[in-house]
């Protein structure tokens, strides 16, 4: 395997990409050694490794050639992992389990490199901002993905040859990520930060589109009569009804996921109306089923539950009891639910890898990691989410606004964290973000005989980033706030943030000391409302769901 790196770093590649007419140099270009150039990345040393040494090139063309060499990697991986899958009548359910999690990742990777470089493949200038953005979110989600796959492999295997012979290609992989991820954002996405400085110049009161929280009663009303409706903003290509007495279209949510169509481009999206009901059933939105609309009848009443647990064999990343990673997915009135139990360890709710996707009156519903904010942009507004140990985690960038956080009685001896984000490179675009939510114990946990400790949450990932602002937080959360994860693990490196937050639970005088923690003002909080964190001024008025762009009025 330790050639395996070196393979995909050839002269004929080189020269590929240095006589190549996309790579003709701006006059107003600054060429740049490698050693320049790499010292603007996480990973000098390897950045040096992958780049030729002998010349020198502006950024542009380094940061070509770190694409070139990101998606040599991603296929070579995926090449691996398929000749393992090909053998693996005499592994264990976990250890395929965790095999066939990075073959997923992994072909992710090579999709959103592959798209990436053909943006930048032909400009030598900084994308336009919201252009800058997609491609920032892209490459943060890579990173992510292959930072799953070895979560899953170490949890996995246990000193086995197969998790000795992944470790590095998966390890050089990351850093190959990093290095593609850094080098674009000090060239085609230096106005990343564009966003900071436009929403400080705009009013910092609040702004809402309010007038579509109503519009999905109506909706649900015009469905069953087959008519052609119009959401807010949305419109709606065609629908369809599931229905487990058989008065629909469908009698599962899998059936009629099957029938959407492919790689739509988000001008209308393809609604599902779900009747009230339990569906037992693991359902998955892949990522060729873009621009999905899932409505039930609300919390309670349309329910979507599974038990999968990482004490049944199931990685964490495969135990959802409901996965999305399509693009555009919206869900509204639905309640997702893992019923496994604090005993089973893991057990995932929802995982959401969806860009630009939006949760509205949701309920998700189990213990330890219950909803999964995997990767790329999200939103979640007016839902509810119960859970005990980092029952709200992943790396995604994400905003939780106007939502109900209640924290559960776990089993005896254990703690309560509710986040563990898990940020791992400090070029990522992503964090947590909760806003005007209510963070309180749930009705078994508040009933109990008040000894279990809960925090705010715990660094699960080096640059773990996570703000509280504008919420109310009751007494259960502990004086110091937030828990360590290991040790000094990453108390310098995080950032934790609070903001103008109320309750019993939100004095800040006897907070943890570490480096990394803070309690914010204005200017800084600004930078995690939902217009300036994931750009939702962009695309949440097409989802039809309400929000607020700036700070919540608390007058």
């Amino acid at each position: 395997m330790a050639s395996f790196l070196s393979k995909l770093c050839t002269a004929s590649l080189l020269v590929m990409l240095f006589s190549s007419p996309c790579l003709a140099v701006v006059s107003s270009s600054v060429f740049n050694s490698p050693d320049t150039i790499c010292n603007s990345t996480p990973y000098p040393s390897f950045c040096k490794s992958m780049l030729p040494n002998n010349r020198s090139g502006t950024i542009f063309d380094y940061g070509r050639i770190s694409f070139h060499q990101s998606i040599s990697t991603a296929k070579g991986f995926l090449s691996l992992l398929n000749q393992y899958l090909k053998s693996s009548s005499n592994l264990s359910q976990s250890t395929i389990g965790a095999l066939q999690d990075c073959q997923f990742l992994a072909g992710l990777n090579q999709d959103f490199l592959i798209n990436t470089l053909a943006i930048v493949n032909n400009t030598n200038s900084t994308l336009h901002s919201s252009q800058a953005e997609d491609l920032h979110s892209l490459l943060s989600a890579v990173i992510t993905n292959q930072d799953t796959c070895l979560d899953g492999i170490q949890a996995t295997f246990t000193a086995s040859s197969i998790r000795n012979s992944l470790s590095e290609p998966i390890q050089n992989g990351t850093k190959a990520y990093s290095v593609s991820l850094g080098l674009f954002t000090n060239s085609w996405g230096t106005h990343v930060g564009f966003r900071s400085r436009w929403l400080r110049e705009r009013k910092l009161t609040a702004f809402s589109n309010t007038q579509n929280q109503k519009t999905y009663g109506f909706f649900r009303r015009r469905m069953i009569l087959q008519t052609t409706p119009v959401i807010g903003n949305v419109s709606v290509s065609q629908m369809v009804v599931v229905n487990p007495d058989g008065t629909g279209n469908f009698t599962t949510i899998n059936d009629a996921v099957k029938v959407a169509p492919n790689n739509t481009k988000g001008s209308s999206y393809f609604v599902i109306y779900v009747v009230a009901g339990i569906y037992e059933e693991y359902v998955s939105i892949p990522s060729n089923k873009k621009y999905v609309m899932m409505i039930g009848d609300g919390i309670n009443q349309t329910i979507i539950t599974g038990n999968h647990s990482v004490a049944d064999n199931w990685t964490t990343f495969n135990s959802a009891t409901f996965a999305v990673v399509a693009q555009g997915f919206v869900a509204v009135n639905i309640t997702f639910r893992n019923t496994a139990g604090a005993i089973q360890q893991q057990a995932v709710a929802l995982r959401n890898g969806a860009d630009l996707s939006a949760f509205y009156k949701c309920s998700f519903e189990g213990y330890q990691d219950t909803l999964y904010t995997h990767s790329l942009r999200q939103f979640y507004r007016e839902c509810n989410i119960y859970g005990t140990i980092d029952f709200i985690f992943g790396n995604a960038a994400v905003v939780f606004q106007n939502c109900n956080i209640y924290s559960r009685l776990p089993l005896s001896g254990q703690f309560n964290t509710i986040t563990a984000q898990g940020r791992t490179d400090p070029n990522q675009n992503t964090g947590t973000s909760i806003q005007g939510c209510s963070i309180t114990a749930s009705s078994d946990l508040a009933s109990s005989n008040g000894t279990t400790k809960t925090y705010l949450g715990r660094p699960w990932k080096e640059y773990s980033r996570t703000v509280y602002m504008q919420s109310f937080i009751d007494s259960l959360i502990d004086p110091s706030g937030w828990h360590e994860w290991s040790g000094n693990f990453s108390l310098s490196t995080l950032y934790y943030a609070e903001f103008n937050n109320t309750g019993p639970g939100s004095n800040t005088s006897s907070r943890v000391t570490w480096p990394g923690y803070r309690v914010i003002n204005e200017s800084d909080a600004v930078t995690f409302t939902v217009s300036n964190f994931i750009i939702g001024d962009y695309w949440l008025n097409t989802t039809a769901v309400p929000y607020t762009g700036g700070f919540i009025n608390q007058s």
